[in-house]
């Protein structure tokens, strides 16, 4: 998401960069290109409109501090109004007092709604500690109400449903069963449908009566674009939802309804869901996204996801085996499998400043990592912990056992040989060692060095030229 508006900007922040200082002509002049992008990636006219203004106004008024070089300004200007645009965000859940507390999603057919219960569900129980409850109200849909069984057994959660009933009947049922098990919160599915219509209104505006709702979610397709910022108006108008939940953040979405929301309902963005699994599920941060549409990578959420997946005792023991030298395949293999723990290793690397919008330009293949951790599984347990005890026979039948040229196993263990000499100057505090660490341990998961890509462009050129 927000790669064509990311390589948009950096080329507008290129271009003032290279100008004496800040005018109104060089800003306007780049900036119809971030206008032209933030259109095609779907922000509704009069955002991008605003957006324009405020940026022109902030960067060419009295504000703009002289002795700074002009490209760091214009960042600092930008990241600060698309942080307006997104922001603020208040995270918090109303648990405690008396009562469950009751929560009521809703929104359109199709948008995620019931799979965004589950995960709701599930981010709760994990951060609060709580006992979440769900009430399967989606009764004009049927699968609904079975898939909101299915995900309650994955993540052991009670599903209150009633087949046959109306949605107000279980939705008040649910709420007396959750009073009666004190359990909380009481998460309420909702039905919806294809498009806004009166009686799917009224049936929500009951709900919102009687079971007395303390928070009510609007959940948003990212992928609708314009459309979700379009019936988020009118959820908003009749039945006054407190914030959004946008699903799907990590399709094809252009990055439009999470711009727009906020600025154009006057809601914010609470929650986003950012893959199928149930725990892509994540608090949203407006400086954060800033961060990662400017390209600045986003290393708070990474340390976050890390922490949910990895020990303390296992961090503690992999930086004393890094300290002392004694890191070995068998340790890299287990690196990456945890960070496939959190997702995958694209999405991973796409937190980090510089690699997230530059992927493509890199050349990173997840398939390359995939040949990476089959070669070191097809070693002995000794040749991973002993990689140089691997000759000429080794290096024939670990290829053999993970279907791949005796050339690919050469290379990885010359590129891991050279990383550990690496991380022995930096244990020694040779801390100039860094800067030679990350183009080693990316050649190896799949990332090309520089020396590497400008090979491959040059190879490309010359190819062009070939062909003509």
């Amino acid at each position: 998401m927000f790669e064509t508006l990311t390589d948009t900007l950096q080329g507008f922040f290129r271009k003032i960069g290279g100008q004496p200082r800040l005018t109104e002509k060089n800003i306007r002049d780049g900036l119809r290109e971030v206008r032209m992008a933030l259109l095609e990636a779907d922000v509704h006219y009069q955002v991008v409109k605003q957006f324009i203004e405020q940026v022109t106004e902030k960067a060419v008024g009295e504000n703009v501090i002289r002795g700074v070089d002009p490209a760091q300004q214009i960042v600092k200007i930008v990241h600060d109004e698309l942080e307006a645009l997104m922001g603020p965000v208040n995270h918090e859940i109303p648990l405690g007092g008396e009562g469950p507390t009751v929560i009521m999603l809703a929104g359109l057919q199709g948008s995620g709604k019931t799979t965004t219960c589950g995960k709701l569900a599930l981010h709760l129980k994990e951060r609060y500690s709580c006992s979440p409850i769900l009430a399967a109200a989606d009764v004009q849909r049927p699968a609904a109400i079975d898939q909101l069984e299915a995900l309650g057994r994955q993540i052991d959660v009670p599903v209150v449903s009633e087949r046959g009933a109306d949605a107000l009947t279980v939705c008040m049922k649910a709420r007396l069963q959750a009073h009666q098990q004190a359990r909380s919160p009481l998460i309420l599915d909702t039905g919806g449908r294809l498009h806004i219509d009166q009686e799917m209104m009224a049936e929500l505006d009951e709900i919102k009566r009687r079971a007395k709702p303390d928070q009510i979610y609007l959940v948003a397709d990212a992928r609708a674009g314009q459309d979700a910022v379009v019936s988020a108006q009118e959820f908003n108008r009749r039945i006054e939802f407190d914030s959004v939940i946008l699903s799907n953040l990590d399709g094809d979405a252009r990055g439009g309804a999470a711009l727009s929301i906020r600025a154009v309902v006057g809601k914010p963005i609470k929650f986003v869901g950012t893959g199928e699994k149930l725990d892509n599920f994540e608090p949203f941060h407006p400086d954060r996204m800033a961060d990662r549409i400017l390209g600045m990578g986003d290393v708070v959420s990474l340390v976050e996801k890390a922490q949910e997946v990895i020990a303390q005792e296992d961090a503690q023991r992999l930086e004393e085996k890094i300290r002392k030298a004694t890191f070995d395949l068998e340790d890299f293999r287990n690196q990456i499998r945890t960070l496939r723990k959190m997702g995958p290793m694209r999405d991973v690397l796409s937190y980090l400043p510089f690699f997230g919008s530059n992927l493509d330009q890199l050349g990173f293949d997840e398939k390359e990592v995939d040949a990476v951790e089959a070669i070191i599984s097809s070693m002995t347990v000794e040749e991973r912990r002993r990689p140089e005890m691997i000759g000429a026979s080794r290096r024939e039948r670990i290829a053999a056992g993970c279907g791949c040229e005796s050339a690919s196993v050469n290379n990885l263990l010359k590129q891991f040989k050279q990383m550990k000499k690496v991380m022995r100057k930096v244990s020694r505090g040779d801390m100039d060692a860094l800067s030679n660490m990350l183009p080693e341990a990316g050649s190896i998961a799949g990332i090309a060095p520089p020396k590497a890509l400008r090979a491959r462009r040059k190879d490309k050129r010359s190819s062009r030229r070939r062909r003509k």
